[in-house]
């Protein structure tokens, strides 16, 4: 874990806000000791914002932060019973597709007027980040980190096959027969005899390396696969402006691209669902059962690190008939609306979205924080590790961007989307089960 230079603790230390006059009492009497409860998912940050809890600490000895850690499903899980029982953690890791429905339930603490208050710097955050937690007016979150998709290859796989970095970079896509990727596929498409996909004696009932593995647990965004495709096509989540009630999953290039992922698994090209299912994108690649995949900025030090079992590379998601759109999205910190302790809550925000602690959890280079300093940061960590971030900062600088939405009633949205996806990977009729899934969501909103 990076250690803090003497710079950062001196920032740590300036930043963090005096707590003596906060108008909450302590855990057992009023005025003394306070302990918030921070939730977050990600096993690999843990140590890093203990090293802010810490820090934090230090500049306020009377506040104690205790962190939670859960995997991703259980915390959702375990954050809606917490706050149904009134039991919810001070301070949480919200996600833009969740955070509406907390919002419309009365359960986020309004920030505005502490921001207002205190020296946060909104225009300090990489542009768009602090906007996306305001809804009529009030804010609902800081700004915790940003990020964005590309296209994870085996290296040597590609290089075998004649495929080049700069190719990589330049691959194109469209639904009918896919493009250079669909060329690129099919040629890492390799069966039990040694033939590759662009063999017309491929055998697609012997496969033993997949060209690509399409992410089918990804709810109503398609953050890790085909929403990057789709929105490459023209797809869009709905045509309302501000908070959607009505919605697009019936479109054509939706549908367009779905049918493309289904062919590629009847083809040969791309793992049956039963197959792939319970793995996970991590196992299935680095098993080598598959040779590109799309996957999160977050995700790259599991994939680029020495002991990594295969060798890979990222490149940009492909450009589209509409040009290439990479999803990104960004983590906020929220406070539930019913702590006890508002002011101390706030204070741990407001030190999570500061450089004191986002340049110490860019200096792992794990994720890009919220606050540029940040960033550079993590991709000074990268370039000293031998990681090339270029797939993904290159689309965000060039604005080959999506934001993932943010829409009420996510949980169930999410579900039904989600299975639409699936039912598709096992052969249902894309149009179908679309217009179907379409009708079902916006019936939410009715």
């Amino acid at each position: 874990m990076p250690r803090r230079t003497t710079a950062l603790a001196a920032l740590a230390a300036a930043s963090a806000l005096t707590l003596g006059a906060c108008s909450t009492g302590g855990d057992d009497a009023a005025g003394g000791p306070v302990t918030i409860d921070y939730w977050l998912w990600d096993d690999t940050q843990l140590p890093l914002y203990q090293q802010c809890a810490d820090d934090f600490h230090a500049a306020n000895p009377d506040v104690t932060v205790q962190i939670t850690q859960t995997g991703w499903a259980q915390y959702w899980q375990n954050l809606s019973t917490q706050i149904t029982a009134g039991t919810a953690p001070d301070v949480f890791t919200n996600q833009i597709s969740y955070y509406l429905q907390f919002v419309q339930n009365n359960q986020l603490l309004d920030l505005t007027d502490r921001v207002a208050a205190s020296d946060v710097d909104l225009e300090a955050f990489k542009p768009g980040l602090a906007d996306r937690w305001v809804l009529d007016g009030k804010r609902y979150g800081l700004p915790k980190d940003w990020d964005t998709v590309a296209l994870l290859y085996d290296a040597q796989a590609a290089e075998d096959a004649g495929f080049d970095a700069d190719e990589l970079a330049a691959l194109t896509w469209n639904p009918d027969d896919g493009g250079t990727f669909g060329e690129l596929v099919r040629a890492l498409s390799l069966d039990g005899s040694g033939r590759t996909g662009l063999d017309p004696d491929y055998d697609k009932d012997d496969v033993v390396r997949y060209g690509y593995y399409p992410e089918w647990a990804d709810g109503a965004v398609g953050q890790n696969g085909w929403g990057n495709f789709a929105h490459s096509a023209g797809f869009t989540f709905s045509d309302d402006e501000g908070v959607p009630t009505t919605f697009n999953f019936e479109s054509e290039p939706l549908v367009e691209t779905a049918a493309w992922l289904q062919g590629l698994i009847e083809d040969g090209y791309a793992p049956p669902f039963d197959e792939q299912s319970t793995l996970g994108t991590e196992a299935v690649m680095t098993s080598g059962t598959a040779a590109t995949t799309v996957t999160g900025s977050w995700t790259a030090s599991a994939y680029l690190g020495e002991d990594a079992p295969v060798e890979f590379a990222f490149a940009p998601v492909p450009e589209g008939p509409q040009g290439r759109t990479a999803a990104t999205n960004g983590l906020a910190d929220s406070v539930w609306a019913g702590t006890e302790h508002p002011d101390e809550a706030f204070a741990w925000v407001e030190y999570l979205a500061s450089p004191a602690c986002q340049d110490v959890v860019g200096e792992a280079g794990l994720v890009f924080p919220a606050l540029p300093s940040g960033t550079d940061a993590a991709l000074a960590a990268r370039e000293e590790q031998g990681y090339d971030s270029s797939a993904f900062v290159g689309v965000a600088d060039a604005g080959e961007t999506f934001p993932v939405p943010a829409f009420n009633n996510a949980a169930e949205v999410n579900t039904i989307v989600q299975d639409a996806m699936q039912a598709i990977a096992q052969g249902a009729d894309p149009a179908q089960r679309l217009a179907e899934a379409d009708a079902a969501v916006e019936a939410l909103f009715e």
